[in-house]
């Protein structure tokens, strides 16, 4: 390309430079050499200007495959840059996660320590308080049934009294009766 490019200019120097030396040799092909020449010069610099254009496309498609080499490479390295922080945030959180549902289970565990711990004081109140009451209302009912004895065995013991006083008192006036009889015989 540089070859074609150099080869290109080496011309257009050399006819620029031979022009004006035909031209004073030869009056008459003047005009011939003169269009020739400028029909050269047209396609030398229409070459000159393609090759140009040519080696800017050429070195703008470098240009752009570089970028595009850095961009895919710069790309990678953030991809991968990336995964490594995806991968460290998910080890992360993964030790978050488990740090907290350790903390939560041992905080649940406690709660259920300290509910067990006040439902066991509960029930030892409870069970004092019923054995109590309980103690209590048979203590009562016995005393109560004892009462009910009592005054069923004091009320048999007046009943005896009172039985045992009117057989005394039958017996008595059997007595005075038999007294009085037997009296009235001796007399």
């Amino acid at each position: 390309m540089k070859r074609t490019l150099l080869s290109a200019l080496t011309v257009l120097v050399a006819s620029t430079a031979i022009a004006p030396i035909a031209s004073a040799a030869e009056p008459a092909s003047f005009s011939i050499q003169s269009a020739r020449l400028e029909a050269l010069d047209a396609r030398t610099k229409n070459t000159v200007h393609k090759l140009r254009l040519e080696h800017l496309n050429n070195q703008s498609k470098a240009i752009e495959d570089i970028q595009a080499a850095r961009l895919d490479a710069l790309d990678a390295r953030t991809k991968a840059v990336d995964n490594i922080q995806e991968a460290r945030l998910e080890a992360l959180d993964a030790r978050t996660k488990n740090s907290v549902h350790k903390l939560r289970l041992e905080h649940l565990n406690n709660q259920s320590k300290a509910i067990e711990d006040i439902q066991a004081a509960r029930l030892e109140a409870l069970d004092a308080r019923t054995k109590n009451s309980v103690h209590k209302l048979r203590l009562e009912h016995l005393n109560n049934q004892t009462k009910a004895v009592e005054n069923i065995q004091a009320a048999r013991l007046e009943a005896l009294d009172a039985r045992t006083k009117a057989v005394d008192n039958i017996q008595e006036a059997r007595l005075e009766a038999l007294d009085a009889r037997t009296k009235s015989v001796a007399q």
